[in-house]
């Protein structure tokens, strides 16, 4: 029996309509995936338009939030037929922020997560990283369950000083602290892969510039955007390629994708 190849796109694109102005369409069609995934779509429900909505060979769900307008939100269109989608964990402080979308597609249950970003002060760090450990309690039900899982989204954390062109002068600030990047450690002490740095272990390449200080340009960046996966996924062989795409513009991220084989 032939193998079926899976191409998995995550993006955040830091405003839907703002981005659907900028090229997003030709960037959607290049992307020839299966599923896209993208995070900080600020959108309420009657502001998505059915051209975002309704793209030809694509169904597409999406979560809100409802405690803030102009605000997070993830949505996903995918041409594979998911057996049942989830908004949230079950946690409402998590789940109104419309942080997390959860696909089960079968061979594997797909998460598009826009995690909390920290910078705001003490209170937003303290979400982040009880979201950390609330969402990988729930992620890790699934595994006991015996389900393999990819991971995506905008994590906003770097992991490693690879991983951000300043790690140095960014020491101090919430993205690069010490306690956020426990939290990637922890869950790669659980099983999970970052897909990218498994197959590049030395290469340096970014997927967030900020708009200040001309630093896409001087790709002066950030990777905090990733596909971690289930070991097992690696370990079986289906995990083909990584990548991250910088020709693609329109948003202060760009996207990252994951191809897997069954």
């Amino acid at each position: 029996m032939a193998k079926k190849q899976i191409r998995l796109i995550s993006w955040n694109v830091n405003g839907l309509r703002a981005v659907a102005k900028k090229g997003f369409f030709e960037s959607f069609k290049g992307f020839d995936a299966d599923v896209i995934c993208v995070q900080e779509t600020k959108l309420q429900e009657p502001q998505l338009a059915d051209e975002l909505r309704y793209i030809d060979g694509y169904a597409s769900y999406w979560s809100y939030s409802t405690v803030k307008k102009g605000y997070s939100g993830v949505g996903a269109w995918t041409k594979m037929p998911p057996r049942t989608v989830n908004n949230g964990i079950g946690i409402d402080a998590y789940d109104a922020e419309g942080r997390i979308l959860e696909m089960d597609f079968e061979d594997f249950v797909l998460f598009n997560i826009y995690f909390p970003n920290g910078q705001m002060g003490d209170d937003r760090l303290e979400y982040k990283l009880a979201f950390y450990r609330d969402f990988f309690d729930y992620a890790g039900g699934l595994r006991k369950a015996g389900r393999s899982l990819v991971i995506c989204g905008d994590y906003n954390t770097a992991h490693n000083e690879i991983d951000l062109k300043n790690p140095k002068a960014n020491a101090d600030r919430s993205g690069f602290l010490r306690v956020e990047r426990d939290w990637l450690d922890k869950i790669v002490d659980q099983g999970y892969v970052d897909t990218f740095r498994h197959l590049y272990p030395e290469t340096v390449k970014y997927s967030w510039w900020t708009y200040r200080f001309n630093a896409r340009e001087r790709n002066a960046g950030w990777r905090i955007d990733y596909f971690f996966v289930t070991r097992d996924l690696v370990d079986a062989g289906h995990v083909k390629e990584a990548f991250i795409d910088n020709a693609v513009y329109g948003s202060d991220h760009c996207p990252v994708g994951l191809v897997l084989e069954f």
